[in-house]
């Protein structure tokens, strides 16, 4: 095999993509010029499965959707300026979502590696006979499937999608908790929840780590965009209506950078993605399933004020993503303690919860360790800028350290005290008021009827 060489790769290939309905894997292949073929597999547990008509053309619809969206990992190795589409074709609408998911969800890669990737990656468009033979014309939506009445919920081990879970609980929808990958620590969480769970398998291409290895380029992608539309895709194979995820509004704003301007690390968990992929799934998939964030009209505080108001999930939950890495080393315990996640859902915590609870769940109080404020400065965005995680809004984090700065229990806490001295003088009162930023308000695509009964069960 030649050696890969980013600089010198013209082209990147949808090679072809399929789905066994006797087995519920679904295979992904994508290659670099002439190169080898990378084939990444995605398996869907109770095979075998009964697809006929409408469905079984939604399910074919929902899988060239997640061959498209989950090259990412794949496209980014080389970042050629030419793409191809191998085995089918795609129309404008499916091209305009992709690239807008390419541009934006490797917003961050781009940064971080020195590459302007504006207007690079462009998708072959060529109208399907088949659309136009179905009378899918201009504006018209995909067909209605008479979906089961069902979530399938992104669980994903933290404290969001356990809100989100028992919300839904609480407004009696049917529910199963869904995740991707192997992680022992979100199977842990599944499992204590009580309800049915899909755990969906997910290898990636090994050849891909060939090519890390031979200088490709590297960094973040958009993985929520890609779980949306794995889950899409089970959501369809089991036939029912709702893919359920946890995303905050707070995830729809980014780090501002000096000289750059914003760049979100959770593009694929903000709104705009939301928007465009759930109006996209019932326009061009299937009319009836939708998908859709439980958490948007809810900031980070506001979550960690909900998920306060029980200690059933403290022994089983973390947010610290140290535990989450496909390679590299996992924290002894759930919480690493050094990371923006543990920095971040430490101070977001805290002024819903006894001290003792938190440092319980914890192991310790960050709070009250000197080495951290460089961390805790980011977060507040002093000095710095917001970091390049899931992690809530720089005045969130400022609003809840005010908030302990007036507490007894927290104000003789070195990073509370810092706060107090050297960066809360710095700040009106107005804008360090927790109150307006547990206000649940904003866009979202939740149904109205369920809206209607989670909205009173948050506010209280």
């Amino acid at each position: 095999m030649t050696a890969f060489d980013k600089h010198q790769v013209s082209r990147f290939r949808f090679v072809r993509c399929d789905f066994a309905a006797d087995t519920g894997v679904a295979r992904l292949v994508y290659a670099f010029d002439d190169g080898p073929e990378m084939t990444e597999t995605v398996t869907v547990p109770g095979a075998p499965f009964q697809l006929e008509g409408e469905r079984a053309a939604a399910v074919q619809r929902a899988l060239q959707l997640l061959h498209l969206i989950a090259g990412v990992s794949y496209y980014k190795a080389g970042v050629p300026a030419q793409v191809s589409i191998n085995s089918y074709a795609i129309d404008a609408d499916t091209a305009a979502l992709v690239e807008t998911v390419y541009l934006n969800g490797l917003g961050e890669f781009a940064y971080r590696n020195g590459l302007n990737l504006r207007g690079r990656f462009k998708l072959p468009v060529n109208e399907p006979l088949s659309l136009r033979e179905r009378g899918w014309g201009e504006g018209s939506k995909a067909p209605d499937l008479n979906l089961t009445h069902h979530a399938l919920v992104a669980i994903g081990g933290g404290k969001d999608s356990l809100v989100s879970i028992e919300a839904l609980r609480t407004a009696g929808v049917a529910e199963t908790v869904t995740w991707i990958g192997g992680s022992q620590l979100i199977r842990a969480c599944a499992e204590r929840t009580g309800l049915p769970m899909l755990n969906i398998g997910r290898t990636l291409a090994p050849e891909l780590f060939e090519l890390n290895r031979q200088g490709a380029w590297n960094g973040h992608i958009p993985v929520t965009a890609v779980n949306s539309a794995i889950m899409v895709l089970a959501a369809l194979v089991q036939g029912v209506d709702q893919v359920v995820f946890s995303n905050e509004r707070s995830a729809s704003y980014g780090s501002q950078i000096a000289g750059t301007g914003e760049v979100n690390h959770q593009w694929s968990k903000g709104w705009a993605f939301e928007k465009a992929f759930g109006e996209y799934v019932q326009q061009h998939v299937a009319a009836d399933l939708q998908y859709y964030s439980l958490l948007r009209p809810l900031s980070e505080l506001a979550v960690a004020r909900q998920f306060a108001r029980t200690d059933f999930y403290d022994a089983h939950f973390s947010s610290c993503n140290r535990n989450f890495h496909i390679l590299g080393e996992r924290p002894v315990n759930r919480w690493c303690g050094v990371c923006p996640k543990c920095h971040f859902v430490f101070l977001a915590l805290a002024p819903f919860m006894p001290k003792t609870r938190l440092v319980r769940i914890f192991g310790r109080n960050l709070l009250d360790d000197s080495e951290q404020a460089g961390g805790y400065d980011a977060l507040l965005e002093f000095q710095d800028h917001k970091p390049f995680e899931c992690v809530g809004e720089g005045k969130e984090s400022r609003a809840a350290m005010a908030t302990l700065a007036a507490r007894p229990e927290w104000k003789e806490d070195v990073l509370v005290k810092r706060f107090a001295n050297l960066i809360q003088p710095t700040l009106s009162a107005e804008e360090l008021k927790i109150e307006p930023l547990l206000v649940i308000d904003g866009e979202h695509r939740i149904p109205a009827v369920l809206w209607e009964r989670l909205r009173a069960n948050f506010a209280a």
